[in-house]
């Protein structure tokens, strides 16, 4: 089902045409800021309102959505689980998906929209990405080996956006 090059441009489609509401983190808001990294899945906190997540459910019916660590068993996520605040790493046609319930001290969909943009992908597809500052102090705050080698590169990236403003 997944994939050999994640189209993760698919599944932001896909999500933006069932009207998730939902913000990119990670990897993949990096590279929409212009950070020259490489990321091999999409990062998003949702909403976990009723109505959208009836929505993303819809969504990952479409995109043939599963739990990676079930591969073996296809286990489809379940509506009553996408309304807590765990991760659901998912593979779908189109590549990997983290559903990612809050990150950093618990900061869901709520507490992260004060810290977003939304940004134009074309084709009348917006989305909101996280805004860089507040994407860099999370990989601060994670100390991941991971997030710790990216640091420097988003560090670069938001000295070179106009004002510093991310």
């Amino acid at each position: 089902m997944e994939t050999q090059r994640p189209d993760f441009r698919a599944i932001l489609r896909i999500l933006v045409h069932h009207q998730v509401d939902f913000i990119v983190i990670g990897g993949v808001a990096a590279v929409l800021h212009g950070a020259p990294v490489t990321t091999f899945d999409l990062d998003i906190v949702h909403s976990r309102t009723d109505t959208n997540l009836d929505r993303l459910q819809e969504a990952l019916t479409e995109l043939g959505a599963y739990y990676r660590e079930l591969q073996d068993r296809r286990l489809v996520p379940q509506r009553a689980n996408l309304a807590l605040a765990g991760h659901h790493l998912l593979l779908t046609r189109a590549g990997p998906l983290d559903l990612i319930g809050a990150v950093v001290a618990g900061r869901g969909f709520i507490e992260l929209l004060p810290h977003t943009r939304e940004i134009d992908l074309g084709e009348g597809m917006a989305v909101r990405i996280l805004d860089l500052r507040t994407l860099i102090e999370i990989k601060e705050k994670l100390g991941r080996e991971r997030d710790r080698a990216v640091l420097p590169i988003l560090r670069r990236t938001l000295e070179e956006h106009s004002g510093g403003s991310g």
